[in-house]
């Protein structure tokens, strides 16, 4: 049940934030606003996880990995009545707080699933919880579309939030039966006050460990450069699809769930290269080809290309630009002191973090000055080659 749990969840949470760029065109339709708007919305959704990943911490460990998680769904959920407002401030608001769900997710999966997991199903069942990630995107990308066909936008926005609410709603009594909580410390008489340096020390933790190797950096950068291909897959590629090759929704909705189908399969089948292989860094520098390869490629499409040649090239960037996750995070623990994982694995979803906040912001500010997305995503393509450049040599 704490696999089941967690899985529920986390599919949940990954449904919130890739929700956003299938629901925004049919509303910046209607709002007046402009197609790269979906890049700040994205953007606005990436500070939610980094902020909540940085101060969180404390307050996952007091009230338990699943309480938390559970209660930033239901906020997010809850949050997309801002939507309705016609306000692009609002709009980032709700996006801010739908991305808590994502920073949360993880941490609090982890920190469950580390003590459930028999020792020689470890790695399975984590792949596992990995998969609702882009399973929550597959079902956004198969589901919203239709709804909006249906019934418009905003009652598509009602079903989203139920669909939410009522999953979560049903794992709530779990919660005390597999959370371990930390009752909050309290100060022995005379110790003194926490000082705004020690906070900033706190927060800082996370980063510094990453300078106990200079193998930990390159791969935390790694990550960063991997999401800038990602940003552009998940970010821009269905309001692309509608606005350059005259996409409806529901078509490009299903290419989106396409390449989500292609990161499910991507992450398992990656996973299981890097250790066959024995190699991580042939693993990713492959992954690196292919997702520079495919992100250039979708500036190129044009109304020639038959549609499922467009599929074809979606399932690919799913398996590529999507699913690099689960090896760089291993690699990360594998470089990490025994005693100081969690601090780099935190430290390293920190600076991948500011670049899924960095990169969809950049693009659109890039698109709305040019209208070229073209040129928009050969850059994010060249980026993602110095991945090569950035990869630690391996010992043997």
């Amino acid at each position: 049940m704490p696999v089941v749990a967690i899985f529920v969840l986390q599919t949940l949470a990954a449904f919130l934030s890739r929700l956003i760029p299938v629901v925004a065109p049919a509303m910046a339709a209607e709002f007046g606003w402009d197609g790269s708007s979906i890049g700040y919305l994205t953007a606005g959704n990436a500070w939610g996880a980094l902020i909540i990943l940085l101060v969180g911490s404390g307050v996952l460990r007091q009230l338990g990995g699943t309480r938390m998680l559970q209660l930033v769904l239901f906020l997010g959920a809850l949050s997309m009545a801002l939507f309705l407002a016609p306000s692009l401030a609002l709009a980032l608001v709700a996006c801010f707080i739908m991305g808590m769900s994502t920073g949360v997710a993880s941490p609090a999966g982890s920190e469950v699933l580390q003590r459930f997991s028999p020792a020689g199903m470890r790695n399975l069942i984590f792949s596992i919880k990995q998969a609702g990630v882009p399973l929550g995107g597959m079902l956004a990308g198969l589901l919203v579309p239709f709804v909006v066909l249906v019934a418009g936008w905003r009652v598509a926005l009602l079903v989203c939030a139920l669909l939410v609410i009522l999953p979560t709603a049903l794992t709530w009594r779990l919660s005390p039966r597999i959370d371990r909580r930390t009752p909050p410390a309290t100060a022995p008489a005379g110790a003194s006050k926490p000082t705004r340096r020690g906070a900033l020390r706190a927060l800082s933790a996370p980063l510094a460990s990453l300078t106990h190797s200079r193998s930990l950096m390159q791969m935390a950068i790694v990550g960063s450069l991997f999401a800038i291909a990602q940003s552009v897959w998940f970010t821009f590629s269905v309001i692309y699809l509608i606005d350059r090759l005259g996409y409806s929704l529901a078509l490009a909705g299903a290419m989106y769930a396409v390449m989500q189908v292609g990161g499910v399969l991507g992450r398992v089948i990656l996973g299981w290269l890097s250790d066959r292989w024995q190699s991580a860094r042939l693993t990713l520098s492959m992954v690196a080809v292919i997702s520079a390869i495919t992100t250039v490629l979708l500036g190129y499409t044009t109304t020639a290309w038959p549609w499922w040649a467009v599929v074809c090239l979606a399932f690919v960037a799913g398996a590529s630009a999507a699913s690099w996750n689960g090896v760089q995070i291993a690699e990360v623990a594998r470089h990490s002191p025994a005693d100081q994982i969690a601090e780099t694995s935190a430290g390293s979803a920190i600076i991948v973090s500011v670049m899924n906040i960095v990169a969809p912001a950049a693009i659109a500010l890039f698109v709305a000055a040019t209208g070229r997305y073209d040129l928009a995503f050969v850059g994010a393509g060249v980026c993602t080659l110095l991945v090569l450049v950035f990869l630690p040599r391996e010992e043997r």
